[in-house]
């Protein structure tokens, strides 16, 4: 019967080839009683949330600069976080964020909770995320299962379970390997393992510390898993973006509804999303239409969006929406899709 593998081999691993992450306490430096800071364990889960690792780091150094601790955070103003957050992608994490920083402040005394169902009160935090910050931030031995995990534990068993069908056996498998000594350091290191070594093609078996307890190894199935149920073909969603500009430079611009997509964001006016939406200008004015569509992808469906641009007078009331000067107007502040639509409207 084959062994199944042991954490030793993997954090012997892992104390030696750790990533360098701007969240992470270094093993040598966990080993020596440096604890890790809980906020910067739980900025970096929700940052990381269907996000990858290259696009986090910038964020996260910008964030923890600007707002160092829980309470920073909690006293910031909402259009500031989310305009720092901009780009970053599902903008309900951010506002979730805002949520969780001010009852960490306000109901915990500043200091996140160490027992794993307090942290599942607050808002934004689900289980992976309430046993990630158990494990990493607190030493708690909480089973960690993102994707990295997930794939991993597919090989190590050669289960040919589909995801997401797969996800409560690879959960137990999980925790049937994770242990009660240094269960925070177990954790990355088996994250580490899915992203740098058990990566979803071409894993470099060779270099793995658990290859000789790898069923897929052994039975050659590695490349083949984790198997997934195929997914629905997303639809497209058509819509009209208005880039009006005042003679003197200032841009109107308006923050959409805390709830639905780019909830809470700063962006351009416009329609409906949908199959055939109706022009609802926010101002009147004589409208040019750009050549060329900006389009984006979402987690269901993919977005084409018209530009639609005027030059309007001073004197001239939107109907919705604000004018932005043109000197606080910053187009990194919007969210990715309403910068391809000012993007493609300044090439005019």
């Amino acid at each position: 019967m084959r062994d199944l593998p042991k954490s030793d081999d993997l954090l012997t691993w892992y104390d030696r080839h750790a990533r360098d992450l701007p969240w992470r306490v270094p093993p040598k430096a966990r080993l020596a009683g440096v604890d890790p800071d809980p906020y910067r364990v739980w900025m970096s889960e929700i940052m990381l949330q269907q996000t990858t690792v290259v696009a986090v780091k910038s964020y996260f150094e910008a964030f923890t600069a600007r707002w160092p601790t829980v309470t920073d955070l909690a006293n910031a103003e909402d259009a500031d976080v989310m305009a720092a957050w901009a780009g970053l992608g599902y903008y309900a994490r951010a506002r979730n964020l805002l949520k969780c920083a001010r009852v960490v402040a306000t109901e915990h005394g500043g200091s996140f909770p160490n027992d794993h169902d307090a942290l599942l009160q607050l808002p934004g935090i689900g289980p992976y995320t309430a046993a990630a910050i158990s494990s990493i931030a607190f030493d708690a031995p909480e089973t960690v299962l993102d994707g990295n995990v997930e794939r991993v534990m597919a090989r190590i068993f050669d289960d040919h379970t589909a995801l997401p069908a797969a996800k409560p056996v690879f959960h137990a498998y999980a925790a049937q390997l994770t242990p009660q000594q240094r269960p925070g350091d177990y954790a990355q290191a088996v994250m580490d393992l899915g992203a740098t070594i058990c990566t979803p093609k071409n894993p470099a078996c060779g270099l793995c510390p658990w290859r000789g307890n790898c069923a897929a190894w052994l039975a050659g199935t590695a490349t083949d898993l984790p198997k997934k149920t195929p997914k629905k073909r997303k639809p497209t969603r058509l819509g009209i973006a208005y880039l009006a500009r005042r003679v003197d430079g200032a841009w109107l611009l308006e923050t959409r509804p805390d709830k639905g997509l780019l909830g809470g964001m700063l962006g351009w006016p416009g329609s409906e999303w949908g199959d055939d939406p109706a022009e609802a200008p926010p101002i009147r004015a004589e409208w040019k239409e750009v050549a060329g569509e900006a389009r984006h992808t979402f987690t269901h469906f993919h977005l084409r969006l018209r530009i639609l641009t005027a030059l309007v007078p001073m004197d001239r009331t939107p109907t919705r929406g604000e004018f932005v000067d043109a000197e606080t107007f910053d187009r990194d502040n919007l969210p990715t899709v309403m910068r391809k639509a000012y993007d493609l409207a300044k090439t005019e």
